[in-house]
């Protein structure tokens, strides 16, 4: 075997066992959910109806408080969502070089404050699990400085105690080198953690088309990340729907069972946004309706036919 035929077979033998000798700890299913940032100038009604039809019920919600006037209203967000039957598993925060939380410009940093700020509150009155912080800005990969990593931890620092007392996990996720500067890795995550040294910033974001750039093993990488992970993005391996590509996705779900990840509060989210160095642009994009259905419905059918082929 070659070796990552070995890594997933160690991991496909655990999860043997599991199935083997605890049937019921597979009786759940994993939380589907979708990311929707990517998909556009959509209203977030039609994205519910979408969601709905594909029997997605939970959602993660952009992270589209940029200014005190803007973003989604959580009174009406909520229900709305509920009239298609559709929870807020969590928010995914956005960082640019606008706020920025390792930017060489103090009124990047205090952007980024600014915004946490807001999106912890958002996220809290929404109901969601999970807030997703990125440590330095999406489409600069160029570093500014050697301090970028402890200016990034202090400056989180200061809005940690936000996180704990709103009961929102900060779910710090690393992005491929060709996509930010620092923070590339699930290891690189955990030290970054502990570098901010606060029970208020304890938790992962991964994602697997960031994950097979700058992990030796995707599968290993989930189980390394342990009990930090509380939210996983999906994508197959050319950032197109599930099923269009060569990702391993069996390996992945049988990692996620042995780590327990089917319960409450623990999330797979798809995200498919095509590939390129930045997908920001995305977020302003003219929604293409047809597009956009089949990534959901074949991303949605695709999981969902892997998770029972492997617990039939």
């Amino acid at each position: 075997m070659q070796n990552y035929e070995r890594k997933n077979e160690t991991i496909r033998s655990a999860f043997l066992e599991l199935k083997r000798n605890h049937p019921e700890r597979l009786r759940t299913r994993l939380n589907l959910s979708w990311s929707n940032w990517g998909f556009g100038m959509e209203s977030l009604e039609d994205t519910a109806k979408r969601l709905n039809r594909a029997g997605i019920r939970f959602i993660e919600l952009h992270g589209n408080h940029y200014g005190p006037d803007l973003g989604h209203r959580p009174q009406e967000t909520m229900e709305l969502l509920a009239a298609y039957g559709i929870r807020a598993a969590g928010v995914c925060g956005m960082f640019s070089a606008d706020n920025d939380l390792s930017g060489n410009r103090a009124v990047h940093r205090q952007a980024a404050l600014d915004y946490l700020r807001r999106e912890i509150e958002f996220t809290a009155a929404v109901g969601g699990s999970y807030l997703l912080v990125v440590p330095a800005a999406v489409g600069r990969p160029g570093k500014y400085d050697d301090m970028e990593f402890d200016r990034s931890a202090e400056t989180l620092r200061l809005v940690a105690d936000r996180f704990a007392e709103a009961g929102v996990r900060a779910a710090i996720e690393p992005i491929r080198s060709a996509e930010t500067s620092i923070v590339h890795t699930i290891a690189e995550a955990k030290a970054y953690i502990a570098a901010v040294g606060h029970p208020g910033i304890a938790h992962i974001n991964g994602d697997v088309y960031h994950m097979q750039s700058e992990e030796a093993h995707i599968g290993e990488a989930l189980l390394e990340a342990g009990d930090l992970l509380v939210n996983l993005h999906l994508a197959d391996s050319n950032r197109g729907a599930l099923g269009d590509g060569s990702m391993d996705l069996d390996t992945i779900i049988m990692a996620l069972y042995v780590l327990g990840f089917n319960r409450e509060g623990r999330y797979v989210t798809p995200e498919p946004l095509g590939p390129g160095g930045d997908p920001y642009p995305a977020m302003y994009g003219k929604p293409d309706t047809a597009k956009l259905e089949r990534l959901v419905t074949q991303s949605a059918n695709y999981f969902r036919q892997r998770e029972e082929a492997l617990l039939a």
